[in-house]
């Protein structure tokens, strides 16, 4: 009991740190994406925050199985090289027994990772999408530059040659008002101001000293200036504004269901599948039919021309009704592919954890090296065969060329089987893989590149 905990205690540091690290990566790599989306906008930190809770859903997916290789290399490394390893296997405990406590580990995050992907992930992804919808409707903040026409307000261009940014206050200013065509106003001003009402639905022009000029572009004769003291004018200014919509709207994709409803999905795709090929076989038939008696009139007389051409009509109408079924049934059997793949990748993720944990352990036993710099170089290469396998298995079971099953689970059954073997051969012999030849390397080449630049 004391040798699990303190194998699992080895293990629990580290996968922590890897998290940390690995999310703070996707985050920075998140908020370089999608910056220039969110500046300028005037978005409350809230809304922002919002944004990034939502999109922490996705990246525990991916982090947690990569977490735990990292967590597993560092652990075994550590204790490889300090010779506790050694010392264990004396003692008699082998390295299965010591792969256990990982590897029920591992089951228990692997279940509360599937139980995530089919409650928390799917919401998260929905509100995100409906976040970043609401955002990119919202257009920067009205700015106004002096001795330029502003057409950011629908049917209204303002031009203010003087702009005062500290009280926003405006000189010698003119306004043409397109709202109300065909008549068509220009409102001329000394000075004025421009705020927003405060439920920010308006957009308020307070002006002083100016004259209106209206007129009537279907009556040239029509024509009326009036002079005023103070004016004010409301313009409407939704698209400043931002309203978040109801994360209970909007149809859901199939990044944004759990495999519960998806499976419903399918079973419903299914049987109108079934009722398609039903009326692909009656298509059939009534195509053989119609083909057959329009070969029976052999012998066409004047009066059978009639009926010649009324059966070649049908038969045409038989073969593009029978290519609109087809279409049909492309479509469905797209879609089926398409929800059977999320619904695989929910459990193959997941799964990951466990098989990561059967190459971390025999892997750290080999390099006997504990730090996460080596930790995390050997995962990269991990990740990105793992991460090779599942988008190309998604993108060819998405075009029906493999079944959604084996595109999704070929990676976990690849690197499962290598950790299987990995382990028995560490478990058999000792096994070791020395980077100490990079560290050699370094001084070599450094003193090449100096007698390099020495002797040009």
């Amino acid at each position: 009991m004391i040798i699990i905990k303190y194998i699992l205690k080895n293990h629990l540091l580290p996968f922590l740190f890897s998290i940390f690290i690995l999310i703070s990566v996707f985050l920075l790599q998140f908020l370089m994406k999608f910056a220039d989306r969110l500046i300028g906008k005037g978005l409350s930190a809230w809304i922002i925050t919002q944004l990034i809770v939502y999109n922490l859903a996705w990246m525990v997916v991916l982090v947690v199985p990569m977490a735990v290789l990292v967590a597993t290399l560092m652990a075994f490394g550590t204790m490889s090289q300090n010779n506790e390893v050694a010392i264990l296997k004396a003692t008699g405990v082998s390295l299965y027994k010591m792969m256990i406590p990982p590897l029920a580990a591992s089951v228990i995050v692997a279940f509360l990772l599937v139980h995530f992907n089919n409650t928390i992930y799917p919401d998260s992804n929905h509100a995100a999408r409906l976040l970043m919808e609401d955002i990119s409707r919202k257009k920067p903040t009205l700015s106004l530059v002096p001795g330029v026409f502003s057409q950011e307000v629908p049917n209204y261009s303002i031009l203010a040659r003087e702009i005062d940014q500290t009280n926003n206050e405006l000189k010698r200013i003119t306004i043409y008002d397109y709202s109300q065509l065909p008549k068509v106003n220009i409102v001329t001003a000394s000075t004025g101001k421009i705020y927003f009402s405060q439920d920010q639905k308006k957009l308020i022009l307070d002006l002083k000293n100016g004259e209106i000029h209206e007129s009537d572009n279907t009556d040239r004769t029509s024509y009326r200036r009036m002079r005023f003291e103070k004016h004010k004018i409301a313009m409407p200014a939704d698209q400043f504004s931002f309203e978040q919509s109801s994360t209970l709207s909007g149809q859901r994709g199939d990044r944004e269901l759990g495999a519960p409803a998806m499976i419903v999905i399918v079973d419903s795709l299914n049987k109108i599948r079934s009722k398609y090929m039903k009326d692909y076989e009656l298509k059939i038939n009534q195509l053989l039919i119609d083909k057959n008696q329009r070969d029976a009139l052999t012998e066409i007389r004047p009066t059978d021309q009639y009926v010649y051409m009324k059966s070649q009509q049908k038969l045409k109408a038989d073969e593009n009704s029978l290519n609109e079924v087809l279409s049909r049934l492309d479509y469905n059997d797209r879609e089926i592919d398409r929800f059977s793949v999320e619904i695989n990748k929910k459990y193959s993720i997941p799964f990951a954890c466990i098989v990561f944990v059967l190459i971390g352990a025999p892997l750290g036993t080999m390099m006997r090296k504990g730090g996460f710099g080596m930790a995390a170089g050997m995962s990269l290469i991990f990740f990105l065969i793992y991460w090779a396998f599942l988008i190309g298995g998604e993108k060819l079971a998405d075009r029906n060329l493999i079944s959604p099953f084996w595109g999704m689970w070929s990676a976990n059954a690849f690197l499962g089987i290598f950790g299987i073997l990995l382990t028995i051969k560490s478990a058999r012999e000792k096994v070791t893989i020395s980077f100490d030849f990079i560290y050699k390397l370094i001084p070599k080449w450094l003193q090449t590149q100096q007698d390099s630049n020495e002797n040009p």
